[in-house]
């Protein structure tokens, strides 16, 4: 009986995760990055990294001017990100943070942090590649 009550106290203190989440504004558990944009975990050298990086631009007038536009497109898709992708990415991309500055600050593991860094810098890369590309 005393084993029960315990246990009862001790589950009143928990919230159940399905409470918690609302599929209407939660990220979705569908990869954020396709896995085909990641290089075999056979690979010899650099398993699971990168593919491919971004198409560069040069300093010509006209790509200066593509540039002003990069970054306004870049911020524009950091402002669509969810609120706690947002929040990681602006402190360590735009102002330069350190991990431990951000898990601070908001009051995070430093697992969840690489997890929302990585989703938003993901999110950001796929609006500046779709840009770059034309698709």
């Amino acid at each position: 009986m005393n084993t029960a009550k315990t246990r009862a106290v001790r589950e009143k203190r928990t919230i159940p995760l399905s409470v918690l989440w609302d599929p209407i504004t939660a990220d979705s558990f569908d990869p954020v990055v396709e896995p085909g944009r990641f290089l075999p975990a056979d690979t010899p050298r650099w398993p699971g990294h990168w593919t491919s990086l971004p198409t560069g631009w040069g300093a010509a007038p006209e790509e200066r001017l593509l540039s002003g536009e990069v970054r306004s497109l870049i911020n524009a898709a950091i402002d669509s990100l969810p609120p706690s992708q947002r929040e990681v990415v602006t402190l360590r991309d735009s102002e330069g943070w350190t991990t431990e500055e951000v898990c601070n600050i908001l009051q995070i593991t430093e697992t969840n942090q690489r997890v929302l860094l990585h989703r938003g810098r993901s999110r950001v890369r796929r609006a500046l590649e779709q840009y770059l590309t034309g698709t």
